[in-house]
């Protein structure tokens, strides 16, 4: 732990960087070099330097763009996970008080809540390809280090990490309906994909084992 916030100390010890990062950060998408390197004032290799450090800090994520139009895809970056909440950054918390409020809010357990939430995010979400893959994309995406495996219809997921690991820990009920309620919207709304069940294990240990199978009349892919 030690070693990985000097590791992020170091990268964002250079004020160029730390300008990448808070832009990265703080965008509500996914951004570009060419919009990067346009606020930055830098050649495009320089950038590209930069954002090399803070990918290998852990301090960003970098994907390849799906792209539907002719042209070479971009690669886009956005915070990675699990620096969201560090270094000035809102963090997942802020997405789970926000949550919890709405469902007080609207009279909702924790599960319901999750739910919704579940099916908005799957509405952005929807497109080609696999929704296995597409579900497995978001929960790496809010921090949860899923490894997957299983073959045919049945898949599982081992979380090797729960964003929020301290409340869990006291209110693993409402945190883990949360979770569940989450995957089952996103199941439901990505189509093809029911949750069978949700292993709990402790919080900070990790561990915690999501199985989906796919719908019966969905295509398993070769």
């Amino acid at each position: 732990m030690a070693a990985d916030l000097q590791r992020e100390a170091r990268a964002l010890g250079d004020p160029t960087r730390h300008r990448l990062f808070r832009y990265i950060a703080d965008a509500p998408a996914p951004v570009g070099v060419a919009e990067l390197t346009a606020y930055i004032q830098l050649n495009h290799n320089a950038v590209r330097q930069h954002l090399a450090v803070l990918k290998d800090a852990g301090l960003v994520t970098e994907d390849t763009e799906n792209r539907d139009r002719p042209g070479r895809p971009r690669l886009l970056y956005r915070l990675h996970p699990e620096a969201a909440g560090s270094w000035g950054t809102h963090g997942a918390y802020a997405w789970l008080a926000s949550l919890l409020a709405g469902a007080v809010r609207r009279k909702q357990d924790p599960r319901q809540a999750g739910r919704q939430d579940g099916h908005r995010r799957a509405a952005e979400l929807s497109g080609p390809g696999d929704p296995a893959d597409l579900l497995e994309e978001e929960i790496a995406r809010r921090g949860f280090r899923p490894a997957r495996t299983g073959r045919g219809r049945r898949i599982s997921f081992v979380l090797g990490r729960c964003p929020f690991a301290d409340v869990a820990a006291t209110e693993p009920d409402t945190v883990c309906q949360l979770h569940l309620g989450l995957a089952e919207g996103l199941a439901e709304g990505l189509g093809g994909l029911e949750v069978e069940r949700l292993m709990v294990k402790d919080a900070h240990r990790a561990g915690c084992h999501l199985i989906m199978r796919r719908s019966p009349a969905a295509t398993v892919p070769a």
